[in-house]
């Protein structure tokens, strides 16, 4: 069974993970570590301002002398057994620093704990980024050019009734499958990847399997039934808010079909993206070196009588 064929190498405790992006020194975009936690303590220490009990403690900070104060390094994440973990394993906040990737977990890291109040926080940071306003703009906008519903109409006020109700189509989908169904069934509906190590088309047919296969807050595989269910109450709800035309059963099959395809998109994306960006950072740094031992070279060549 596909279940059983594509289970993805299985790493202790699994992450809040998104970690620092892997093109750029700094960190964009929220952080696992500002989240609240079920279980976290208020911190009496006075000068901590922003909450260090939340910090991982897997993740390398930087020491407090004078002189690394002046520049803040972002910490590095690590594994279970505190060895940092490999760039084609990390899974970014951002990838691209822009696309969001807050329900992803870096290979090998120890995972945060889900639950009610964690996963809620990450469901709001996911329907209120920045990006997620500007994909609503692109999606509304295609959609009134390619009068999707013509009952919505054209123009402006077509343009505002794909919007608003994009919105509400983006939100209800995000709540209903990241915090309350996977919260009340107790499955965790983030991102493992199954990276290297598998062939290309098996990492394919894992992405697909993910709309249909999920785990439990113990690490087991379980129908995914919080993803699937959260797609289908999303378009019952909509219901509600779509004029008569645009409510048939066919009109909100192709609107499920198309959500499903988004997510597959996206989680190929997700996949494959740490793969290419290591691959990116390799050859750009034997680039980098190969110039400079040309320059030395040049340099010595000019230096000598």
């Amino acid at each position: 069974m596909l279940i059983a064929t594509l289970t993805p190498v299985t790493h202790p405790a699994l992450p809040n993970a998104p970690s620092a992006l892997l093109f750029s020194p700094t960190a964009t975009g929220i952080s696992p570590d500002t989240l609240d936690t079920d279980d976290s303590s208020s911190n009496n220490d006075p000068d901590s301002a922003d909450n260090q009990d939340l910090k991982d403690p897997h993740q390398r900070t930087q020491d407090n002398s004078p002189d690394t104060k002046k520049k803040p390094v972002p910490p590095v994440e690590l594994d279970a057994n505190g060895n940092p973990i490999p760039l084609n394993l990390r899974q970014p906040q951002r990838i691209l620093g822009f696309m969001p990737n807050f329900r992803s977990v870096s290979g090998g890291a120890v995972a945060h704990p889900p639950g009610w109040k964690y996963n809620f926080q990450v469901a709001t940071h996911q329907s209120f980024d920045y990006s997620s306003f500007i994909f609503l703009g692109i999606t509304s906008l295609s959609a009134e050019g390619l009068n999707s519903h013509p009952v919505l109409g054209k123009g402006v006020d077509g343009f505002y009734a794909y919007t608003w109700r994009g919105l509400l189509d983006k939100t209800d989908g995000t709540y209903l499958s990241a915090w309350f169904l996977p919260s009340l069934l107790h499955e965790d509906t983030r991102y493992y990847a199954m990276g290297r190590g598998h062939s290309i088309p098996i990492r394919a047919l894992y992405v697909i399997s993910r709309q249909a296969v999920a785990q439990t807050y113990g690490g087991k595989q379980t129908p995914n039934i919080a993803g699937l269910g959260g797609k289908v109450l999303t378009q019952v709800i909509s219901r509600e808010y779509y004029p008569a035309g645009a409510t048939s059963f066919g009109v909100l099959a192709t609107k499920f079909a198309y959500a499903s395809m988004r997510d597959i998109a996206f989680t190929s994306i997700r996949e494959f993206y740490p793969d290419i960006a290591a691959h990116y950072v390799r050859t750009h740094n034997e680039k980098v070196a190969r110039q400079a031992a040309r320059d030395a070279q040049a340099a010595g060549v000019h230096g000598n009588p």
